[in-house]
């Protein structure tokens, strides 16, 4: 069996539950559940649980330290559980993405994300994958505005269309290999 550390992207707690820099968050709660996995423990400054999918052992992770410190929660946690990048899998809003769109890399650059950013230097190294989940730009206004607020309700069907699919997404990439994944998905 291999293990894979899964990490959701947001900022911790109510003031930022439901928003959409916190979908990351909303991505690993809903895959949780569907493999029944309790995110009950303490450490590494996040909140975790382990479990398994298929022939994989995996650690779900959300970092409790505001998104541009997540490094310091994943590195630990990378440590600790012996994982190199490959082994792990980092799902975060994207902006360049419109609303409700997924897509599925491997490695890379951190695109002006303040998350990715500090996971990157914190590894050492751009190499794990990544599910990016589209949370759009907004036309006119503040960026930050945006990323701190909540979906409207005419958004949530496609929000949540998408963290489905997320998971199914997820679900292919760990038991098919990333190819599969992103011509499934992407």
């Amino acid at each position: 069996m291999s293990r894979y550390l899964i990490v959701g992207l947001g900022n911790p707690g109510t003031k930022y539950e439901g928003t959409r820099h916190n979908i990351g968050f909303g991505l690993v709660e809903r895959f949780a559940r569907r493999h029944q996995i309790s995110l009950t423990q303490t450490k590494f400054h996040g909140r975790y649980g382990t479990g398994s999918v298929g022939v994989h052992d995996l650690v779900l992770l959300e970092p409790q330290t505001f998104m541009n410190l997540s490094g310091q929660a994943v590195a630990p946690a990378a440590k600790f559980f012996d994982l190199d990048s490959q082994h792990i899998i980092v799902a975060h809003d994207e902006l360049d993405l419109a609303l409700a769109t997924l897509r599925i890399k491997a490695g890379g650059g951190h695109g002006g994300h303040n998350g990715l950013r500090d996971i990157i230097a914190r590894l050492g190294n751009p190499d794990f994958s990544r599910l990016r989940l589209g949370i759009g730009r907004p036309e006119h206004g503040n960026v930050t505005a945006h990323v701190l607020a909540g979906f409207r309700p005419d958004e949530q069907p496609g929000v949540d269309a998408m963290l489905e699919t997320a998971c199914d997404a997820l679900e292919t990439l760990l038991a098919e290999g990333m190819e599969a994944a992103q011509n499934r998905y992407n």
